[in-house]
């Protein structure tokens, strides 16, 4: 090597070492100083788990209640359900209710197992003819399962039996003067965001002389009520040899949360207070299921919660 060349390759050594030594005292500098201004993070708080205490030993008692919800009484049924609290699986194969008011036993429906501290519930059939006029304050229930069989007082403290009672069998004694239905159409045409369609009642008296009929009211429901008012005001007379009527109910959403529409087993039931030959009834007038899928649709595009 030359010595120009010599001289020239010790000037790039020495340079390229000098930008060496900078980097990393630059990088030395940063870490010190980002570890200087770095902050301490967070301990992290620890929960620990409480036990849940222990379940109580099975107490060896089967027990029966009665429940019905707004699904059940659209589809004209309660539920019996059974509590099993014995340290084993009940697998029932008949279950039987038994009640004054109701003329004949019904039988359990969707029988299945109920395991050892747990219940289940059953679907029961209303009949369509009840006991009118029978007195009577509970029923009970006969279950097999295996080769046992118990009988089961049924507590029904909401008096499922009761109301379903009373409220057909003032069915039944309306009929004698009038039919009473709703006319399946509530809307003419689109419907816009706020707007009110026309809930009908259409009359049909039977034609034998001799009864009057006075519908006092119709109150709303969760999902439809009156326009200006929670419920309908009537005072209509119908005789029972008189003409047919229509009784034209402006009609509006009672709400628009989207869950109200989820929950509309009782959506389009109707109470409807009256007064037949002078004596207070009460009567739950349901839509038909065309009328029902009408009523909600409207009320839903009046929500502006259509597609």
């Amino acid at each position: 090597m030359t010595g120009a060349r010599a001289v020239r390759a010790a000037a790039s050594i020495v340079v390229v070492l000098s930008l060496a030594a900078c980097s990393d005292a630059g990088s030395t500098r940063r870490s010190t100083d980002e570890a200087a201004t770095a902050q301490p993070s967070p301990s992290i708080r620890t929960l620990t788990a409480i036990p849940l205490p222990p379940q109580p030993p099975p107490s060896g008692v089967i027990a029966a209640d009665m429940r019905q919800s707004s699904r059940d009484a659209a589809l004209g049924r309660m539920e019996v359900w059974i509590d099993n609290d014995t340290a084993g699986t009940i697998t029932p194969i008949r279950i039987t209710y038994t009640d004054p008011r109701l003329h004949r036993p019904v039988h359990g429906d969707r029988l299945r197992a109920v395991p050892s501290q747990s219940t289940r519930g059953f679907p029961l059939y209303l009949p369509a003819r009840p006991a009118c006029g029978q007195a009577g304050t509970g029923g009970s229930v006969e279950m097999a399962y295996g080769d046992t069989t118990v009988t089961l007082d049924v507590d029904d403290s909401t008096d499922v039996v009761g109301r379903y009672v009373d409220a057909r069998c003032a069915e039944i004694a309306v009929a004698r003067v009038s039919t009473l239905a709703w006319d399946d159409q509530v809307v003419d045409g689109p419907v816009a965001v706020d707007s009110t369609a026309t809930l009908v009642l259409i009359v049909r008296p039977t034609g034998i002389p001799g009864h009057e009929l006075v519908l006092d009211a119709v109150t709303g429901t969760p999902v439809l009520t009156s326009v200006g008012s929670p419920y309908w005001s009537l005072g209509t007379h119908i005789t029972s040899d008189g003409p047919d009527q229509r009784i034209e109910l402006p009609l509006m959403p009672a709400r628009c949360d989207p869950h109200a529409f989820q929950e509309s087993g009782g959506a389009t039931a109707f109470r409807i207070k009256l007064h037949l030959d002078g004596k207070p009834q009460q009567l739950i007038l349901r839509m038909s299921p065309a009328g029902a899928a009408s009523a909600i649709e409207f009320a839903r595009q009046s929500c502006g919660l259509g597609d």
